[in-house]
């Protein structure tokens, strides 16, 4: 089944991919189709994710997958929330890249123990099968850890060389593809997702 992800983000696309692969669906970025992302003016990971699925799914043709993202870190009230990706653009003139968020949050911390840099990956999915669809799967998974104090592994994108583990104890960047697919916000979400699709076509 083909369906276009509502992002263009390149490792957003590969996890994707790779996590849809054995259920038969097909992922297309939404670039194939030239669609130009919508402003993200919701407050909240699901009104971000429900405006880019419809908007893709609008522009495509096709049934639609968005997810909206990030990280939230306790000790910074939650923060960078909605706004992990963007999270530097106040100090980098709206360029922000994975390593100045990165550097940005270690800075925040600097002076915090690791008691007290507990933080979640926040993911959640919405699956909507034409623009116009009144009940769009809604799906939400957590990843629970830390913060590192100072950057280790090459693997994953984003916060992952800073995000501490604990039942590996390793950051998400050291783990393997097969165990970040399964223990991640994104991983878990997507479970939650597949269930809910082999539900409704078995009825």
């Amino acid at each position: 089944m083909k369906i276009v992800l509502a992002s263009g983000n390149k490792g957003k696309l590969k996890e994707f991919s790779e996590l849809l692969a054995p259920y038969n669906f097909e992922v297309f970025p939404q670039s194939d189709f030239k669609v130009v992302p919508p402003e993200e003016t919701g407050l909240t990971f699901i009104e971000n994710a429900i405006i880019k699925a419809r908007y893709a799914s609008q522009m495509s043709g096709l049934p639609a997958l968005a997810d909206d993202s990030g990280l939230a870190i306790d000790a910074l009230g939650g923060q960078p929330g909605i706004y992990s990706a963007r999270f530097s653009d106040v100090v980098t003139g709206g360029k922000a890249t994975d390593q100045s968020n990165i550097d940005l949050a270690l800075k925040k911390l600097d002076s915090l123990p690791n008691a007290e840099r507990t933080a979640r990956f926040h993911c959640v999915l919405v699956y909507m099968s034409h623009p116009e669809d009144p009940t769009p799967l809604v799906c939400h998974g957590q990843w629970e850890g830390r913060i590192t104090q100072t950057q280790s592994g090459a693997g994953g994108f984003g916060y992952d060389p800073v995000f501490w583990v604990p039942e590996f104890e390793c950051t998400a960047a050291e783990l393997d593809k097969e165990q970040k697919n399964n223990c991640s916000h994104r991983g878990k979400a997507l479970k939650q997702l597949i269930a809910q699709i082999e539900k409704i076509q078995k009825v």
